[in-house]
């Protein structure tokens, strides 16, 4: 049996080192230290703050969920 893949993955939380602003939103501004999503993007990383974060995670968590129910569906 191989290895179990992930859907999730290059994907974590931590904190940033700087202040920037949150890539889904330029009005959001993290500050040194605060927490962040941080998703691997081709070469290189975006970091979305809390309120951004949140709102990404629901909107997948209801894409798996939705994924899981119809490969569960029996045609």
């Amino acid at each position: 049996m191989g290895n179990i893949k992930s859907l999730v993955t290059h994907t974590l939380v931590d904190e940033a080192l700087k202040s920037h602003k949150c890539q889904r939103n330029k009005k959001h501004v993290l500050t040194m230290g605060q927490k962040r999503l941080k998703v691997r993007k081709g070469m290189g990383w975006e970091h979305y703050c809390e309120e951004c974060a949140l709102k990404i995670l629901e909107a997948d968590i209801q894409k798996l969920l939705d994924l899981k129910k119809q490969i569960q569906t029996q045609p």
